[in-house]
């Protein structure tokens, strides 16, 4: 074999730097991922006809000095409806599908697992979102872990800001959620038909 001379020696390394500049942004793209943002608003009923939460643990700890009638490992499972509006009639966007246990012996804490399944039709219809963490029902706003999803969702990291926003009875709930959500650029793209409007920097997600 003959031996590289000095020119096709530069040659070939200009070529590998040349190779490694036009990868470093395709790879730079992959690692920041497409942002997201999604915000609905979450219905938990503890009980009446429309009941979609249950109590299935009741707590063997003591009783709870913040939450009359509670005791510490209470634990609820439930089922949802996450609307696009607050009002119970606002048009159903997906549910909510989890558990919540009554995790601290004094505050009025919550440690919160759950999975948001979208079901409003279109291009996100039929993804999830695995969301879990701590929920201070006394804090205005709570903030718990995007820690991966499917569908369009696969990969997805990020958090969620959870806010009471109102009770509508004793045993109803709403739940205001915004998701800020990072998906891997490489992961599976939306079904034709999204709708994406930018915000505050993320794609936000219109759920028609």
């Amino acid at each position: 074999m003959a031996a590289l001379t000095m020119p096709r020696v530069l040659f070939l390394v200009s070529l590998v730097a040349v190779s490694l500049a036009m990868a470093a942004p395709a790879a730079a793209e992959a690692a920041r991922g497409r942002p997201i943002h999604l915000h609905f608003y979450m219905h938990d009923i503890t009980g009446g006809p429309d009941q979609t939460a249950v109590q299935v643990v009741k707590g063997p700890g003591p009783a709870h000095p913040a939450m009359p009638g509670a005791h510490f490992g209470d634990t609820t499972v439930f089922d949802d409806a996450l609307t696009e509006a607050a009002g119970a009639t606002s048009r159903l966007v997906g549910r909510a599908q989890g558990s919540y246990t009554l995790a601290s012996l004094r505050e009025p804490v919550l440690s919160v697992s759950m999975t948001v399944v979208l079901t409003g039709g279109g291009a996100y219809n039929g993804s999830t979102l695995a969301v879990v963490g701590r929920d201070d029902i006394a804090a205005s706003v709570r903030e718990l872990a995007v820690v991966g999803g499917t569908g369009a969702f696969r990969g997805a990291t990020g958090h969620v800001l959870w806010r009471t926003n109102r009770l509508e009875s004793r045993d109803h709930m709403v739940l205001e959620l915004d998701v800020y959500a990072t998906v891997p650029a490489a992961g599976p793209p939306p079904r034709a038909g999204a709708v994406g409007l930018p915000s505050g920097g993320h794609e936000h997600i219109d759920l028609d």
